[in-house]
C-alpha cells in the first residue's frame, strides 16, 4: 500500500533562468504562469531543456533545482529501499519513537493488501498483542512495554513523511524502479509520470533503458 498526497512542485523559472547562465540566453525565454499560477514552458524553453536532458548529467543539472514536495503514506519495508536515494532530500516523518503508543493499533495502520486469509488471520493476532502492550505501557509508563512494541513492529507498518525531493531524484527512481517487484514501487512511478513536464524532464528516453 502507498498513499500519495499534496504534491507541488516549485521553483521551475528559477531553474530555466539557470539552465541558460552560461550561454547568457536570458533573452531568448519565453516560459511563463498561467492564470491559475502553474509555470508553463514556452517553445524556446522547452527546446533547450530537453536537449539538455538528453545530453547526460551534467549537461541537466538544472533539473536538480526543480523541487517536489510531497506526503507519502507507505509501509516501513518500502521506506527501507526508499532511503536509498536520500542524496539531496529531505524528509519528516510521523515518529514511531514518540508516538507509538498514542493511538489503538488497526488493522488499516498496516500494509496487508498481499496477504491471504491466514496470513491476515495472524497478522490481526500481531497487532491485539501489541495493543496489549501498548495499554500496559499506558498503565505505568514501563519502558520495557515500550521496547517491546517497537522490537515487535510489523515492517508492514505504515509511516507517513512529507518529502522533498527534486527532479534529477526522481529520473534516478523512475528509472531504477519503474518495473520493481513491489507494486508501491510501480505506483510511485506512475506518480512521477503525473508530474508536469516529467515526459521532458525526467521519463528516460528509450534508448536510455537498460
Amino acid at each position: 500500500m502507498i498513499r500519495i498526497e499534496r504534491t507541488a512542485v516549485m521553483n521551475m523559472e528559477n531553474a530555466m533562468r539557470g539552465a541558460r547562465n552560461p550561454l547568457n540566453s536570458w533573452d531568448r525565454m519565453d516560459s511563463y504562469t498561467d492564470a491559475e499560477g502553474r509555470f508553463v514552458f514556452g517553445e524556446n524553453d522547452l527546446s533547450l531543456a530537453r536537449r539538455l536532458c538528453r545530453s547526460g548529467s551534467d549537461h541537466r543539472k538544472f533539473i536538480r533545482q526543480i523541487f517536489v514536495s510531497v506526503d507519502i503514506t507507505a509501509p516501513l519495508y518500502w521506506w527501507k529501499e526508499y532511503d536509498t536515494y536520500k542524496v539531496a532530500t529531505v524528509a519528516n516523518s510521523t515518529s514511531t519513537m514518540h508516538k507509538i503508543h498514542a493511538k489503538s493499533f488497526a488493522l488499516e495502520d498496516f500494509s496487508c493488501d498481499h496477504m491471504d486469509e491466514e496470513t491476515r488471520h495472524q497478522m490481526e493476532s500481531i497487532i491485539a498483542f501489541l495493543e496489549t502492550l501498548r495499554q500496559k505501557y499506558l498503565e505505568g509508563k514501563d519502558k520495557q512495554y515500550w521496547y517491546d512494541m517497537i522490537q515487535l513492529l510489523p515492517a508492514s507498518y505504515n509511516q507517513m513523511r512529507t518529502c522533498t525531493l527534486n527532479y534529477e531524484n526522481l529520473r534516478g527512481i523512475y528509472t531504477a524502479r519503474s518495473m520493481h517487484k513491489l507494486d508501491e514501487w510501480r505506483e510511485f512511478c506512475r506518480w512521477i509520470e503525473t508530474l508536469p513536464y516529467a515526459a521532458d524532464l525526467i521519463l528516460p528516453l528509450p534508448e536510455e533503458n537498460p
